[in-house]
């Protein structure tokens, strides 16, 4: 696709040509054999205008009988095949329409999943869903409409134009010297179609994000009496979509009180002109009908047209906001030419890493140097913002270091592939994610293609088996949204046996059993500790009684590292760690 550099991304002919010409090629086949039968539909309906005038001259006018039944039997043909061809044009356009959007969808979401996560903090989950559902729902609409309309429309408005200029060209040109005024208003509401369609978008954006927030937080919402407040807050955003939908229609319609005026205007020139015509017997009444058909016939695809220009308006002010996000660079990008990590046991060192957070103002690292070794436990502890799980999102690169290098298995994470850097980390983190599917197939998240025997092998290490074969259905047990039907212990055992099957060589623990009960805690506890053999397994934790066993204590307070050694040597150094181990213990 050749699209001049000079072109502004938001002009009309840079969208049609980046959405069509970019999306259609692959149904180039499919468009050549709906394109025949438009011109056979386009035929047709010229051909009904032209017959018009042997009804009248020769059937009618002059009492032929013999020429009755070949007449009708034209007539019947010409609908019969208008039909067909009508059929299978519309059909076929249908399904271009529709892969070109489910296309553009795959695109967009494929795209989206490689954006980093400064970006999904940046834009909230229910604005990025109106992204790929409502906005290309409105280019479906513009698409489908285009590109079934335009094709058959255009071909029939230029046969009857072609007929009407064949049967006096004078009498054509008095029919279509309406041509610039509709044209300009035509022209005039798509401009604010578009600027409207952008608008309402942004909106229906906005009135996803409000219910998305409201649906996950409904048990906070019901606890705190709050049903009225958020009500009224979905009303507010759900009434400027349905002001805006309005304010479309009205735009929308506005051409037809004008353009039925000034159509009206020049029916009546030719029913003068051509009358004045017949009179003089310039022309037969049969040629006059047959004009007056075909201008009849040319007025339904020029208004099809209009309205296909304004939802064509409609849709590229969608599209506009799609192609956007598309565009959008990834703030984690992979270089050209990245290694490929193959370390059975990798080491991860950081050296002189500093980071700060877009916005932000002070940086959440300043200068980290530590080396987790294989076999190994390092500790990372110290107050909340002290930089702790900033330090493990840096790992599998989910944000790029602002300074300094971040090393695993020998090599800066940046020069490894994504896909090779990431295959050999295992994450279990507080902020667990279980997904709307079967236990099984949320354990089974932790490495594709896993057997039934390595889940349950998996789920028996994290002390997750009992509880989910009390299950209805076991391990086919469908868990609701973000695993609703279970409680914060069995998520956490579940994400944990994910992490168990990935079977990593770097362990990432972010608070892995902050949400257990005692008794679980020390099976999980057992379970994690003969995970972390000969792993390079790095544990956040805010109880300090559960990395008393680290190998290395590193403590962050304020995005430093203050203090490092075991727990004993620091328990006898009497500084942060001792305080806060002490404050816990009194807890």
């Amino acid at each position: 696709m050749n699209i001049p550099a000079a072109m502004p991304k938001k002009s009309s002919i840079y969208l049609m040509e980046r959405l069509f010409a970019g999306y259609l090629k692959p149904y180039r086949g499919k468009l050549f054999a709906a394109v025949f039968f438009m011109l056979i539909a386009a035929a047709t309906t010229a051909a009904l205008a032209k017959l018009m005038q042997p009804v009248l001259d020769d059937v009618l006018y002059a009492r032929n009988s013999d020429m009755i039944m070949a007449v009708a039997g034209a007539v019947l043909a010409t609908f019969v095949l208008r039909g067909i061809s009508t059929y299978f044009h519309t059909v076929i356009m249908s399904n271009i329409s529709q892969s070109i959007i489910a296309d553009i969808q795959r695109d967009l979401f494929r795209h989206l999943m490689i954006l980093d996560l400064a970006f999904f903090h940046a834009n909230p989950s229910g604005q990025l869903i109106s992204r790929v559902t409502n906005d290309v729902s409105v280019v479906r609409a513009a698409v489908s409409d285009t590109l079934t309309g335009v094709g058959k429309n255009f071909l029939t408005l230029l046969l009857l134009v072609g007929l009407m200029l064949h049967q006096d060209w004078k009498l054509a040109l008095v029919a279509f010297a309406i041509s610039p005024i509709t044209g300009g208003m035509v022209a005039y509401i798509g401009h604010r179609l578009r600027k409207v369609s952008r608008r309402t978008q942004d909106e229906m954006a906005r009135l996803s994000d409000i219910l998305s927030q409201i649906f996950q937080g409904v048990r906070q919402v019901q606890a705190y009496g709050m049903e009225n407040y958020e009500s009224t807050r979905a009303g507010g955003a759900i009434d400027k979509v349905c002001a805006l939908n309005i304010k479309t229609s009205r735009i929308r319609n506005l051409s037809t009180p004008v353009n039925e005026s000034i159509v009206g205007l020049a029916f009546a020139g030719v029913i003068v002109y051509g009358g004045y015509q017949v009179s003089e017997n310039v022309m037969s009444p049969g040629q006059l009908a047959s004009f007056i058909a075909a201008f009849t016939l040319a007025y339904e695809p020029m208004k099809k047209l209009a309205r296909l220009n304004s939802s064509l308006q409609l849709g590229l002010g969608a599209i506009e906001r799609v192609f956007e996000m598309m565009d959008r660079p990834p703030g984690v990008q992979q270089k050209e030419g990245a290694l490929t990590l193959a370390a059975p046991k990798p080491e991860v060192v950081f050296t002189d890493v500093r980071f700060q957070y877009d916005g932000a103002e002070t940086q959440a690292l300043k200068g980290i140097s530590f080396r987790a070794q294989p076999g190994k436990v390092t500790a990372l502890v110290g107050p909340s913002g002290g930089g702790k799980s900033t330090i493990i999102n840096l790992i599998p690169r989910f944000y790029d270091v602002t300074g300094g290098v971040v090393n695993v298995g020998g090599h800066d994470v940046r020069d490894l592939t994504l896909e090779s850097l990431r295959k050999h980390i295992a994450l279990v983190s507080q902020d667990i994610t279980i997904f709307d599917n079967t236990v099984a197939a949320n354990i089974a998240y932790g490495r594709e293609g896993a057997s039934t025997e390595e889940i349950e092998r998996a789920a028996i290490a994290a002390a997750a088996h009992d509880f989910i074969k009390g299950f209805p259905e076991g391990y086919e047990t469908i868990v609701g949204e973000n695993g609703v039907k279970l409680s914060g212990g069995q998520r956490q055992r579940i994400a944990i046996a994910r992490a168990i099957l990935r079977d990593a060589p770097v362990l990432l623990l972010d608070e892995a059993t902050s949400a257990l009960d005692n008794e679980s805690e020390q099976a999980v506890q057992k379970a994690l500790e003969a995970l972390e053999k000969g792993r390079t397994t790095i544990v956040i934790a805010h109880r300090l009684s559960t990395v008393r066993a680290a190998d290395q204590i590193i403590v962050l307070d304020q995005g430093r590292i203050v203090e490092t050694g075991t727990h004993e040597k620091l328990i006898v150094a009497g500084g942060l760690y001792a305080k806060m181990y002490q404050a816990g213990l009194r807890e």
